[in-house]
């Protein structure tokens, strides 16, 4: 995404959300100072646009979004040996995995969306993203049809179970054996909604977070206007600009436009055909903005359609020849 201003260009098209969220507004200040705070994560840059409340300390609330952030890659990296979701993947057959609160979050919404799209979305594809160069093993050239036949024989969301007893006791994740999970479609989102959860929580109502190309909303700028971000397009593809009023709203894009084909069909193992080139999900979560992005993207353009319109996803979908569909949902709110 990309951080605008409040100057619209006459051939701009903007979306807003259905309503102001009134809620939103508590401990609005017009004269608070905007900050701005970066780092790094997941292998890609965290950004905080921020209405810094009286009494706030920049470099403090900086320091525990890092320290935030760290704690999550620290669970769901998949590139990282140490990760928690790296020792599952090590894990026994049979063996089940205590999850910590983030991790079991993330799980729940995965399983979620991976029966809601019929597998289109798949936690648990990491060695088929693995066999085809896309984690830490790089491959010189792609798998071949045993190779992707093997890793589909141990991977799949069905083969995993969720154990959630309830407030107070951990939940816990089976290891069929040989499964590797995969949160890489998920992960970004949720580390963007964790952010603005955490800042909420020090007083900062009124803030923009980014994580990679996630971003998420909340409450408004000082000036009254909504955080604005402006929608990614491909690069040679011509169309007018798409502004979007993040107002308690998060953004999600996927696609091969920036890092070539990289998103796998988890049903067939290969890479799908005739998918988009750019795909935006708008939803209050990012978590599940993230994941439903991620989902149109392993689907060729027409079954993507389908799909967002049966769940009523505001959705922008790019063809690689640049032409543009958007959901009805997403229609809506120009």
């Amino acid at each position: 995404m990309t951080i605008a201003a409040s100057t619209v260009p006459a051939a701009m098209r903007i979306a807003v959300p259905e309503r102001i969220d009134e809620t939103a507004l508590a401990r609005f200040d017009r004269g608070a100072p905007v900050v701005d705070c970066d780092g790094e994560t997941m292998g890609t840059r965290w950004h905080v646009r921020m209405a810094l409340p009286a009494g706030g300390d920049a470099e403090l609330l900086a320091a525990r979004v890092q320290a935030r952030l760290d704690g999550i890659v620290a669970e769901m990296s998949h590139w990282e040996p140490s990760s928690l979701l790296s020792r599952y993947n090590r894990a026994a057959p049979g063996s089940w995995t205590a999850l910590p609160p983030d991790f079991a979050a993330v799980m729940e919404a995965a399983l979620q969306v991976a029966e809601r799209s019929a597998g289109v979305f798949d936690p648990a594809l990491g060695r088929l993203t693995d066999v085809w160069g896309l984690g830490p093993r790089r491959r010189d050239a792609p798998p071949d049809e045993a190779a992707i036949a093997r890793a589909l024989e141990v991977s799949g969301w069905r083969r995993l179970a969720l154990d959630r007893p309830g407030e107070g006791v951990s939940a816990r994740l089976l290891q069929p054996g040989g499964l590797w999970l995969d949160l890489s479609g998920v992960a970004k989102g949720y580390a963007a909604d964790a952010v603005a959860d955490l800042l909420a929580r020090a007083g900062v109502a009124h803030a923009l977070v980014g994580v990679g190309g996630e971003c998420v909303g909340r409450g408004m700028r000082p000036d009254g206007d909504p955080w604005w971000v402006d929608l990614e397009t491909p690069a040679g593809i011509a169309l007018p600009a798409l502004r979007v009023a993040l107002h308690q709203l998060a953004v999600a894009t996927s696609g091969d436009y920036l890092r070539g084909a990289h998103t796998l069909d988890p049903r067939t193992g290969h890479v799908p055909y005739g998918a988009a080139s750019a795909i935006s999900v708008l939803h209050a979560s990012c978590m599940m903005a993230d994941a439903w992005a991620s989902a149109l993207g392993a689907v060729p353009i027409a079954e993507a359609r389908d799909l967002a319109v049966r769940e009523g996803l505001a959705t922008r979908l790019i063809t690689r020849d640049g032409a543009e569909w958007l959901s009805p949902a997403l229609s809506a709110m120009l």
